[in-house]
């Protein structure tokens, strides 16, 4: 079931939505080569806490993974795609980092993710994130009052494959309010004019996910979380939760 929310609640999801910008900015801040994954998942967790806010990733535990999620933020480096496990893993220059974490405030959840790289950048990484943010801006323009999931996917979709990047299969956007994840699914490629229609209300989290090498393939880490591309090409996750309203899109994940 689709619950649409009222201009008060979305008021309190961007609220929330703030809390979760500053937490990746702070990761962001403190990645450099030689910091750990570890680090930037507990500069996120302090940013989180300090706000009063409750951390949706840390004990999270869908029926398919073998443990609950050990962190606060995912962060996933170079092949890994999403759900990156915190860890003693070092970072080293030339790095694509990708920060992916969510809150609760007063009841109301957000999620968001970014991708950067650590010191130096390959001009192909720089690319692809850029590709990624550009899918994401098509993806939010397209959630209009009216419009169809299908039209937000093929806005996603469209320009990324005719560069050639992948696009990670099985995985992609959701609905948010309450709850981490709540219908509907918000795929990150489709057919316009098709699927659910968009109504004033609607709270959706759009993520989408290249791969550089053209895949859609993927395969799971050892640890059974960390989403690989399944050529080991680079990729790149970028995400803002929005709501639709009478005036159009509007993202509740920004600082």
């Amino acid at each position: 079931m689709v619950e649409l929310k009222t201009p008060e609640e979305i008021v309190l999801m961007r609220e929330a939505g703030r809390v979760v910008a500053h937490a990746l900015e702070a990761a962001r801040e403190t990645a450099a080569p030689g910091r750990t994954t570890a680090d930037l998942d507990r500069v996120a967790a302090k940013v989180i806490a300090d706000a009063g806010a409750d951390a949706l990733f840390l004990g999270y535990h869908p029926a398919w993974a073998p443990m609950p999620f050990p962190g606060v933020a995912c962060v996933s480096v170079n092949d890994e795609i999403v759900h990156g496990v915190p860890s003693p893993r070092r970072l080293d220059d030339g790095d694509l980092v990708t920060v992916d974490c969510g809150a609760r405030l007063r009841g109301w959840s957000a999620d968001a993710a970014i991708s950067f790289v650590v010191g130096e950048a390959d001009p192909s990484d720089l690319a692809l994130i850029e590709a990624t943010e550009a899918a994401l801006a098509r993806g939010i323009a397209a959630a209009r009052p009216g419009a169809r999931l299908g039209d937000v996917g093929h806005a996603i979709a469209r320009d990324a494959r005719a560069a050639g990047y992948g696009l990670t299969a099985d995985h992609g956007g959701h609905g948010i309010g309450r709850t981490m994840h709540e219908a509907p699914d918000v795929s990150n490629d489709g057919r316009s004019g098709r699927g659910l229609k968009l109504r004033p209300g609607l709270t959706i989290a759009i993520e989408p996910m290249l791969a550089r090498g053209g895949s859609d393939g993927y395969a799971h880490a050892d640890d059974g979380w960390t989403v690989l591309s399944d050529d080991g090409t680079r990729a790149a996750h970028c995400e803002h939760t929005i709501a639709v309203t009478d005036d159009g899109p509007v993202v509740l994940t920004l600082p």
